[in-house]
């Protein structure tokens, strides 16, 4: 697997509570790290996208890079319940240089690969330049499936640039779909006027995607999810952090303004979760280097361990 590298085995160290009964466990204790790329028949792949050139092109605070291990160490050390104990660490996708383009082919194989071995995937970012190679790599492992895209964010990320970017994932992954004869199924939850152009919100509209805005969260959200849901056969989900609050999540590029409280967006992921249709989920933008006290670490991670367990 090229631009690949294993995960340290010290990455993921916590408390030893063993002692004190035998299923007194902890993420780090029950999840399985391997050295080389095998995927396995099934289970969770949990693999890291160490990358923020997407970030850089698009001219955000670049440090999203150090996330994957950051957010690691902010899983390893809690509690290990239903669902935790699939989860494999399959390794991190690197990026050298500015070559976004070759990690993230990269990435789609390492995910078609475990997608089409029988594994559900996790991943780490990065930037939201993860989406492309992430949604590409389902895309490809599900090519006869109506695959939705979810996602959580403050942004429609359907910006027309002449290279790969954070803010052109969607718009690439229309035009794969367009270039296939699938259907572009998209739904943006979450997303602020504020923060999209009326140039977006007409790109929006002609790729017909499902919108709920950040001010109708609460009231339109789980309605819009249940017909999104019942015209799809697999889902992607992707979260870019920067829809939460800049009080509750100020490690990312750019913190919103406004933004969708973790208690609003938990319902949603959670019917996403138990739909049984779920194939993929990131987390993206988070960046250590804006983290207040391990805040943002913290939250990210235990939206990780969530979807893990309702997984289950």
């Amino acid at each position: 697997m090229k631009l690949w590298r294993p995960t340290s085995p010290d990455i993921w160290q916590g408390r030893d509570d063993s002692l004190e009964a035998r299923n007194a466990l902890r993420l780090y204790q029950t999840l399985a790290q391997t050295g080389h790329f095998t995927p396995k028949h099934s289970g969770i792949a949990l693999i890291g996208f160490e990358c923020d050139a997407g970030v850089k092109r698009n001219h955000g605070r670049t440090g999203a890079a150090q996330a994957p291990d950051v957010l690691r160490k902010a899983l390893a050390n809690m509690a290990s319940h239903s669902g935790h104990d699939n989860i494999t660490d399959m390794g991190t996708i690197v990026v050298e240089g500015d070559q976004l383009e070759a990690a993230q082919r990269a990435l789609s194989d390492a995910v078609q690969a475990c997608q089409q071995s029988g594994m559900r995937t996790l991943v780490f970012g990065g930037g939201h330049e993860t989406a492309w190679a992430h949604g590409r790599g389902v895309l490809d492992a599900f090519s006869q499936e109506r695959v939705l895209i979810i996602n959580l964010d403050a942004h429609l990320d359907l910006r027309k640039a002449e290279h790969a970017t954070s803010g052109t994932p969607f718009r690439q992954l229309a035009f794969y779909c367009e270039e296939q004869n699938r259907e572009f199924q998209y739904a943006c939850f979450g997303v602020s006027r504020a923060a999209n152009t009326q140039a977006l919100w007409d790109e929006a509209a002609r790729l017909h995607v499902t919108l709920v805005e950040d001010l109708d969260f609460r009231r339109e959200a789980l309605p819009a999810l249940e017909k999104v849901l019942a015209q799809a056969d697999r889902v992607y989900l992707t979260i870019d952090l920067d829809v939460l609050p800049a009080g509750e999540m100020p490690a990312v590029s750019a913190p919103a303004a406004l933004g969708v409280p973790a208690l609003d967006l938990l319902p949603v992921i959670g019917e996403i979760c138990r739909s049984g249709k779920l194939q993929a989920v990131d987390l993206v933008e988070f960046n250590p280097t804006y983290d207040r006290d391990g805040q943002g670490a913290r939250l990210a991670a235990r939206l990780a361990w969530q979807i893990a367990h309702w997984w289950a």
